[in-house]
């Protein structure tokens, strides 16, 4: 099968300059990014805030240059051919505010449609027809001021679709949505992608749920590094082989989830405390290690109140890859 996006150790390195007599620091954005994406896949980049997924989807619509290595989009590379690149592609920002408040929905789409130079009655009838299936129909003639938040990103999305593109590029689309918009947008994508064999989407995001719903394949980046990449079935499969278990327990006294990590067939260990208990997560070796777990804290004059093994997440393999899950990893800013 043919590949849509190809990339070659892609790095990029931003200096970031400090004080007259400091030298400039250096940030790393990516780090020797190898990727694949086949013709007609939607594509899922898991990762946290700042992980380097929106970095690399700015190289790949020729927004931004790589310090280092080599993209392929559509067949084309991005250093030799980015004019070549870019008529047949799209992206779309989630939280961006494009277009003109004082336009109405259609005018700010059939105005974007020029720049790509579709005919206005091919515009007008493909503008009519997404904003139907995104449930803005009836929102044609109403100035985008007017619209909310929520209405203003389906137009945003519209706006992706509507120059039927070899590749898509959405970043974190549903960001900022309430549960029902989002549920439509993700409808909308998986359609899409369904329908029009061929065309190609990558989404980034940072929802779990979103990615396992969505993709055919999942790269999980963290730290401008790709650290696995595989349909979400077969990295949730890779850890079947741990037994993992939820615990709501009394608090730690004083403990803290270390003293756990230290014991034999203790993989990862996470901790969310709330008022008057714990909530600990394990991923185990074995089930045979929830024995010296639960003696530790007996030993520790901690109790279980509630104790659950369950089915691996995308989030218990971020966990296992990162040793950290992705809310802990954008509060430390990892």
């Amino acid at each position: 099968m043919q590949q849509a996006i190809f990339t070659k150790k892609l790095s990029r390195i931003y200096k970031l300059r400090g004080g007259k007599k400091t030298e400039p620091k250096e940030l790393i954005a990516l780090k020797d990014v190898d990727l694949e994406v086949k013709q007609g896949e939607l594509f899922g980049l898991l990762g946290p805030n700042g992980a380097g997924k929106t970095t690399l989807i700015k190289i790949l619509t020729t927004l931004l240059a790589p310090s280092s290595g080599e993209a392929w989009v559509a067949g084309h590379n991005l250093s030799t051919d980015p004019d070549r690149v870019r008529p047949l592609i799209n992206m779309v920002s989630g939280g961006e505010s494009s277009g003109y408040g004082l336009l109405t929905v259609r005018e700010n789409l059939w105005m974007f449609a020029q720049f790509y130079g579709i005919p206005s009655q091919v515009a007008n009838q493909r503008i009519k027809d997404l904003l139907e299936v995104v449930g803005l129909g009836d929102r044609l003639n109403t100035k985008s001021s007017d619209l909310s938040t929520g209405l203003r990103q389906k137009m945003n999305i519209v706006r992706g679709f509507l120059t039927d593109p070899e590749v898509l590029f959405l970043d974190e689309p549903t960001l900022g949505l309430d549960v029902g918009a989002s549920r439509d947008v993700r409808r909308f994508i998986r359609s899409w992608v369904d329908q029009n064999e061929g065309k190609t989407l990558l989404l980034t995001t940072h929802y779990m749920v979103e990615a396992d719903e969505l993709c055919d394949r999942v790269a999980i980046i963290n730290n401008g590094q790709v650290l696995a990449c595989d349909t979400p079935a077969r990295l949730k499969r890779d850890l079947q082989k741990d037994a993992i278990f939820r615990m709501e327990v009394s608090p730690l006294n004083g403990a803290g989830a270390g003293v756990f990590e230290r014991l034999s067939g203790v993989r990862k260990v996470t901790h969310e405390a709330k008022d008057g208990s714990s909530t600990l997560e394990f991923i185990l070796a074995e089930e045979d290690a929830l024995g010296a777990v639960v003696n530790t804290m007996t030993q520790q004059d901690i109790h279980i109140l509630n104790l659950q093994k369950r089915e691996p997440t995308l989030e218990d393999v971020f966990v296992s890859l990162t040793g950290k899950s992705m809310a802990e990893v954008e509060k430390s800013g990892d």
